[in-house]
Parts: C-alpha cells; structure tokens; sequence
C-alpha cells in the first residue's frame, strides 16, 4: 500500500516540473520582435537563411527569433532567345530577420556562417519599422513580372524574328516593363525605329 502511495505522489508532482514549460509559450509571440536588416556576403543570401534556421533550432532560440526573409521578387530575365522565370534578390547582401535582440540571439545571428554584420548606427543594430518590412513584402508579392533584359541602350543587335530577321541595328529605348525594345535599323539608307519583342533579337 505504501507503494501505492508513494506511485501516487509521484504523479502528482510531475505536472507541477513540466508547469515552467507551458508557461514559457506566451513568450513565443513575434509581436515583442523587431525587424532588423543583416548584411550577408552576396549570394549568400539563401544559404545564411537556410544556415540560421538550423542554429536557431538547434539552440532553441524559437522564442527570440521568429521570422527570416530573404526578400526577392519573381521576373522574366530574357537570355539566349528564351524567357525564364527567376527569382530576382531586391537587395543583394541583405536579410530580414524578426527577433528580440538580446546576447544569445545577436550572437546566433552574427556568428552565422555568411553574415558579415548587423545593419545599423556604430556596432548597435538598428530595427526598421513594421511599415518599411510592409512595404517591402507588398513590393515581392507585385503579380506583374518584369522582364529583364541583358541589353544596353545604343548596343548594336541582330534581328532574329519577324519581318526585320537578319536586319542589324542599334537599341534606342527599352521597355522593361513590356518587354519590349526600339531598335534603329537602316532601311533605304535612312535609320528607321522598330518595336521588337526582347526575343526577337540577340547579341553580336
């Protein structure tokens, strides 16, 4: 019987160690985080993302650190004659990251493989408002993809489609929005602009 007892009490007090732990969880609401940019060697911009996930598992840092945005936005980049869809960084070299900035989670930050430093006034990180990271998510999220083109204004091309094929010219304008290009093509000796599509033309 006394056994019994002494199994009993036992479970009885094992909710009362495992209380620390629930009550933990409220601390877990990103709305105490700020946003902070941190600079990353260029094209690092994924890996030190990828790379601080993991430490902030790792070092149980889930209450500290919430949110990790590599801000990018979707294009059509024009290369070889063919339309690609890519994901185009808005500022190569930085991440967003949401967090409560103490010693633990500057330092699980700073010390990331990639990171070079925090962005900021002298050696303090400096957040950024709640509206500049709106702004910026608004701006990834645009539905109309903007081609890219590899093209310069004044840089001499070769038509490679249409009525013009063959014909070689001279770009006067470009429209990355459309993609489109005005290109100045001699036509009866005289310098003529024509309107092609980004694919319709190619290097020399």
């Amino acid at each position: 019987m006394n056994d019994q007892k002494t199994e009993e009490a036992v479970k009885v007090e094992t909710p009362a160690t495992e209380m620390p732990v629930i009550e933990e969880k409220p601390a877990v609401d990103s709305s105490a985080g700020r946003w902070y940019v941190v600079h990353t060697y260029s094209g690092h911009e994924n890996k030190v993302a990828a790379n601080l996930k993991q430490r902030i598992e790792t070092q149980k840092l889930t209450h500290k650190i919430f949110e990790i945005v590599v801000p990018t936005r979707n294009i059509v980049k024009v290369s070889h004659g063919k339309k690609e869809e890519i994901k185009e960084k808005i500022f190569p070299g930085y991440i967003l990251v949401k967090m409560v900035l103490d010693d633990d989670s500057w330092l699980a930050v700073r010390t990331t493989q990639g990171v070079t430093a925090f962005v900021g006034a002298g050696n303090k990180p400096t957040p950024i408002s709640d509206r500049e990271v709106d702004a910026i998510r608004k701006f990834m999220a645009m539905e109309a993809p903007k081609y890219k083109a590899s093209f310069s204004v004044s840089e001499a091309v070769k038509i490679v489609d249409g009525p013009f094929a063959d014909f070689l010219g001279s770009i006067e304008s470009i429209d990355e929005e459309k993609g489109k290009v005005k290109v100045l093509v001699s036509i009866f000796g005289r310098e003529t602009p024509v309107e092609l599509d980004f694919l319709q033309i190619a290097k020399l």
